[in-house]
């Protein structure tokens, strides 16, 4: 028997025997409800509403603290011998390459096609709603983490929901969130963080090769790239988070500055054309007829679109930013705020201003299909097809730096939820040599696996659960955001003292000359 017959049957297999499981939790998890018209996903709303809370809650702290957020990433208020493992910097990259993906490339194709050029308004609209909801985690993130004796950080909500909570008085609810968060994110780490970014990288280097043709279309070449990415990943994890650090750090700012410059290019020759495609979008943000769903389906696509990329709410960021070195959470909750800023309201909409300004003729056959309910537009495929042709309008070599680019978003996101499954695999199974080696070896064996299989139930059943994660996160979030406000008055009044001239040391022994009058004097009530 093939190699490619075996592949065929085992995922005919595992497709049809898990099925009727992924059908149940996509009609739970993404369960809809009728809104003027359109289907509207609870989760989406459930992501959305916990940032438009936590934005209220902290005044806006997105919007008014965010010089700060950029300061602290340049290092200006770095504490030597901070605990941690990595920089501000080199946390935010590792996060931001787990949500930085095929989503920003296919997924906003596939939004501004279905709601209009106006989907891109609400994108920008949530992704600034989600960087308060970052904020608050990660936060979090770093004020219950763990640190063991070799200095290796572990954290993420199976941590500060468990610890959180029992601080509040809360245990019983705290370790019921926190285990089934960790349970949520693990299985969407083997599925939807490994196997479908290494077969989407697959399908798009294939494309690009001679398609049937390619070498990469065949049994073996297909195993090749599996194990030649599985080597690598390996290789990555095996140095820990301080080797993810480094990797991301250079990785994800070049892969991002490639795909935004292109971006830029395609815009600049058409330049004449950007006040007409910005007053578009804003026009079709509130413009009810020429999309599917009018108004309101351009703001569910837009919301949801930006809800799924940039995964604020989830709980997968803060596992990469616990591992940050500092002494104050809040310093790594307002570095964590850019997050969502870079990945939705910078690069996804880079992506939708290319696409509406190119006009390329796969966007404006999917507008037509959707306008006249002549067919359907969806996938993954389909959404780089739209973006890839926005490209080659103004760039036909484009298709071959797209697939450089496929390929590094898929590689850095790998790695990452490599990572963040670690951390939770460690929490469930404990962190012993043989815990961590068996875990490492199924997750290499999941991107050979990847390569090979389509599996397509196993990941939208996959993505159910890393929603289901939203839940149970943000239920401990709101419980939570009272420490977080006073981890955030603590963090500004450093950073005035700091601005104002003073050290670190003098700074920390004011405040524990402050804790040990304070204490006396309760002692002494």
């Amino acid at each position: 028997m093939s190699l490619d017959s075996i592949a065929q049957n085992i995922d005919e297999a595992v497709s049809g025997f898990f099925d009727p499981v992924s059908t149940f939790l996509m009609d739970v998890v993404f369960y809809t409800v009728p809104v003027f018209g359109t289907e509207f996903p609870l989760i989406v709303g459930w992501l959305v509403v916990a940032g438009a809370f936590f934005s209220a809650y902290f005044g806006l702290a997105q919007l008014r603290h965010i010089k700060t957020a950029f300061r602290l990433v340049r290092g200006k208020y770095d504490q030597k011998n901070a605990p941690g493992e990595v920089n501000h910097f080199q946390a935010l990259t590792s996060a931001v390459s787990g949500t930085v993906g095929l989503g920003n490339i296919a997924g906003v194709a596939i939004a501004i096609s279905i709601g209009g050029p106006g989907a891109t308004f609400w994108m920008i609209v949530c992704g600034l709603l989600g960087m308060a909801t970052k904020f608050v985690e990660c936060t979090l993130g770093v004020k219950y983490r763990e640190i063991d004796a070799n200095g290796k950080v572990s954290g993420g909500p199976m941590l500060y929901l468990r610890k959180g909570l029992a601080e509040l008085g809360k245990p019983a609810l705290g370790k019921v969130l926190a285990t089934l968060s960790a349970i949520m994110i693990l299985f969407f780490t083997f599925f939807g963080g490994n196997l479908f970014q290494v077969n989407q990288s697959l399908a798009q280097l294939t494309k690009v090769t001679g398609e049937g043709d390619s070498f990469f279309a065949s049994s073996g070449g297909a195993l090749f790239y599996g194990l030649l990415i599985a080597a690598l990943v390996a290789l990555v994890l095996i140095g820990g988070m301080r080797s993810i650090g480094q990797v991301t750090s250079r990785l994800v700012p070049s892969m991002a500055i490639m795909y935004v410059v292109a971006c830029l290019l395609v815009i600049g020759f058409n330049v004449t054309a950007v006040p007409d495609a910005i007053g578009t979008i804003l026009t079709g943000a509130f413009d009810p007829s020429g999309v599917a769903g009018g108004l309101i389906g351009a703001l569910i696509v837009g919301f949801q679109r930006a809800a799924f990329s940039n995964e604020a709410g989830i709980g997968s960021a803060p596992i990469a930013h616990s591992a940050v070195k500092t002494k104050r959470p809040a310093t790594e909750g307002l570095v964590a705020m850019l997050e969502p800023f870079i990945d939705t309201v910078v690069i996804c909409t880079m992506t939708a201003l290319t696409i509406v300004i190119a006009g390329g003729p796969a966007y404006l056959d999917a507008r037509e299909k959707v306008a006249n309910g002549t067919g359907e537009v969806g996938g993954t495929g389909m959404g780089i097809e739209i973006t890839s042709d926005a490209f080659e309008t103004a760039l036909p070599w484009f298709p071959y730096l797209l697939t450089v680019a496929v390929i590094l978003f898929a590689f850095s996101t790998v790695i990452t939820w490599g990572y963040y499954g670690q951390k939770c695999w460690t929490h469930l199974f404990g962190a012993s040599k043989t815990s961590e080696t068996t875990y490492k070896v199924v997750f290499s064996v999941m991107v050979v696996a990847g390569a090979l299989l389509s599996l397509g139930t196993l990941v939208d059943m996959s993505d159910a659960f890393l929603f289901m994660a939203a839940l149970f996160n943000i239920t401990g979030l709101y419980f939570l955001a009272p420490v977080v406000k006073k981890e955030l008055v603590k963090v500004l009044a450093y950073v005035r003292r700091r601005d104002a001239g003073e050290s670190d040391e003098e700074i920390e022994a004011s405040e524990l000359a402050e804790e040990t009058a304070r204490a006396e004097a309760a002692a002494a009530n």
